[in-house]
Order: structure tokens, then sequence, then C-alpha cells
């Protein structure tokens, strides 16, 4: 279970410099605060993201789904204020892009991996 969540944290993290990459409005100083990004952004997702999609669910309903990239672009704004300055996004805009970008590599990458083992 440990050895799973590791390898979520790294692809996780893969996924956010490919992200940096493909846009020049989103930027990270390197892979390490990729990687610390990605531990943030875990915890988020289970502390702060379940308290958003209940509050929001309604919305989320009626966009078929859809909005969770607006919560998705949420964490990733609020791991960047708490990173700081070695994480920049600039504008709202790129943080749905790349909440969109990051959960299609994420699939990808994560079925990648369950087929390897």
């Amino acid at each position: 279970m440990l050895m799973r969540a590791v390898i979520s944290v790294v692809l996780n993290a893969v996924a956010l410099i490919v992200v940096a990459e493909l846009f020049s409005s989103f930027q990270l100083d390197g892979f390490g605060t990729a990687l610390l990004a990605s531990v943030i952004l875990g915890i988020l997702n289970v502390i702060v993201k379940p308290v958003l999609v209940i509050l929001t669910l309604p919305v989320t309903v009626v966009t078929l789904g859809l909005f969770l990239f607006v919560i998705n672009a949420i964490t990733l704004m609020i791991t960047q204020a708490i990173i700081d300055e070695s994480f920049v996004i600039e504008g709202f805009g790129t943080a749905v892009m790349a909440a969109v970008v990051i959960s299609l590599l994420n699939l990808l990458l994560n079925k990648l991996v369950d087929t390897i083992r």
C-alpha cells in the first residue's frame, strides 16, 4: 500500500512537470518542487476536495461532473498558494486547463503502471 502511494505521488509529479512544459503560464522550479506539490495536492485531495464536492454537488450534477475540473483547479491554486514562488500558476483558466491535462495524464500513467505490474 505504501509503495502504491509513493508511485502515485511520483506519477503525479511527472504529470505536473509535463503540464509545466506544455503551458508557459504554469511554472515549477524543478522535480523536487513537483514532488512537494504532488504531496500537498494529495493531502488537499483527501481533506479539502470532499468538502468542496459536497458543497458544490448540485452544480456538479447539472454540469454532468465537469465542475469537478473546477474543483481540481481550486486545489491546484491552493497548492500553488502554499508552495509560493517555486510553483506559479498565472490565472484560474490556466489552472482549469492544467487540471484537465493532469487528470488525463494521471489516468494514462496509472493505466501504464498497472499493465506493467
